[in-house]
C-alpha cells in the first residue's frame, strides 16, 4: 500500500494526493509512505522518483546493516527497528530531502503509524518539515528499544534474587542471547546517529541538531545498560559455575573419602575370602568378631582423620 501526505504553502495537510500532483507549485514538501508495498508498487521507487539502483536494492534486499548513503539531490537512510516478541531486526529505509520523504519498510511498522498519525493531526503539524519528520521516526524507533532493554533487565533482576537451586545456567545464556540480539541493533544504530550529527553533507538547523543529539544520548544509555547486563550476566555465570564446581569437589571428596575408608575393609576381607586349608584364623572361635571389630576401628579411625581435617566441612 502506497499512502501519500502533502503539506500545502499555507501549512495545511492533504491525504491520499496522487503522485503526478505532489509536485505542483502548491505543495510545500510531501510525505510517501511504502507500507508493506506490492511488488508492483516498487516499481514506484524508480519509475516516479528515479532513486538510485543500489538504494532500491537495498530496500528490496534486507536486513540491512544501519547506514546513510548520499546522493546528489537525496540522502539515503538505512534504519532498524526491534520485533518486541523476537527481538530481530526490521528495516526501515527513507528517502528524504528539503522536499520530501519517502519510507520504505517490507512489514507494518507502529513508530511509522505513530509518525504518520502525529502528521495528520492539525494541532501537532505546525511547521513540520521532512527533516523534522525523519526526527520522530528515528525517535520513535528507538524509543522502542527501551521496553525490550527493561524487560529483560527485571528478568536478569528476577533471576539473580532467586536463591532456590535450579540450574540457572540456561536461563544466563538465554538472556545473553537476547541481549546480543538487542546490541546488533543497537550499536549500529548508535553509529549511524553519530555519523548523521557529524555529516557535513547533512544541512539541518542547530535546533534540529539537538533533537538528534538528544537520540543519540538515548542510544549511548542503551549501549550502557546493554553492556552492562551483559557483564551483570557473565559475572552471575562465572560465580554459579564457581558454587556447582565447588559443590561436586565437595562431593567428589565425600565419595573419595567412603572409598577410602572401605579400602582396608575389603583388604580385610579378601584375605579371608581366601580358600587356604591352613590359615589359623579360620579355626579361631571369635576370629570372626575380630574381624569385623578390626574393619570398624579401622573405619571409625579414617573417620575421624578425615573429619580433623576438615574434609567434610561445606564451603558452600
Amino acid at each position: 500500500m502506497i499512502r501519500t501526505a502533502a503539506m500545502t504553502i499555507d501549512q495545511r495537510i492533504l491525504q491520499d494526493v496522487p503522485l503526478e500532483e505532489l509536485r505542483s507549485e502548491n505543495i510545500l514538501w510531501y510525505w510517501v509512505d511504502f507500507n508493506v508495498p506490492t511488488e508492483e508498487e516498487t516499481h514506484v521507487l524508480h519509475d516516479f522518483f528515479a532513486f538510485h539502483p543500489l538504494a532500491i536494492e537495498d530496500c528490496l534486499h534486507f536486513i540491512q546493516r544501519p547506514k546513510l548513503d548520499y546522493y546528489d539531490d537525496h540522502n539515503f537512510l538505512i534504519i532498524q527497528m526491534v520485533n518486541q516478541k523476537t527481538l530481530s531486526p526490521e528495516e526501515l529505509d527513507i528517502f528524504w530531502c528539503s522536499d520530501y520523504i519517502v519510507t520504505f519498510h517490507r512489514k507494518s511498522s507502529v513508530e511509522v503509524d505513530t509518525v504518520w498519525e502525529r502528521l495528520l493531526d492539525s494541532k501537532k503539524n505546525k511547521n513540520l518539515n521532512p527533516v523534522q519528520v525523519l526526527y520522530h521516526l528515528v525517535d520513535k524507533v528507538v524509543d522502542q528499544f527501551f521496553p525490550s532493554v527493561y524487560q529483560i533487565e527485571d528478568s536478569l533482576i528476577h533471576l539473580e534474587a532467586d536463591e532456590t537451586d535450579h540450574d540457572k545456567t540456561n536461563d544466563l545464556f538465554e538472556i545473553r542471547k537476547e541481549l546480543l540480539k538487542l546490541r546488533r541493533i543497537i550499536f549500529p544504530m548508535r553509529e549511524l546517529l553519530y555519523r548523521i550529527l557529524n555529516s557535513e553533507r547533512i544541512h539541518m538547523s542547530k535546533k534540529n541538531k539537538v533533537y538528534f543529539k538528544d537520540i543519540y544520548d538515548h542510544l549511548l544509555m542503551l549501549t550502557e545498560i546493554v553492556e552492562s547486563n551483559r557483564e551483570l550476566t557473565k559475572d552471575m555465570r562465572d560465580s554459579y559455575l564457581s558454587v556447582n564446581s565447588n559443590r561436586m569437589n565437595s562431593i567428589m571428596m565425600t565419595l573419595t573419602v567412603i572409598t577410602t575408608i572401605f579400602m582396608p575393609l575389603t583388604f580385610i576381607a579378601g584375605i579371608y575370602g581366601m580358600n587356604f586349608e591352613y590359615m589359623p584364623e579360620l579355626t579361631w572361635r571369635y576370629g570372626y568378631f575380630m574381624a569385623l571389630g578390626l574393619m570398624a576401628g579401622i573405619a571409625l579411625t579414617m573417620f575421624a582423620f578425615f573429619r580433623r581435617k576438615g574434609w567434610f566441612k561445606n564451603d558452600d
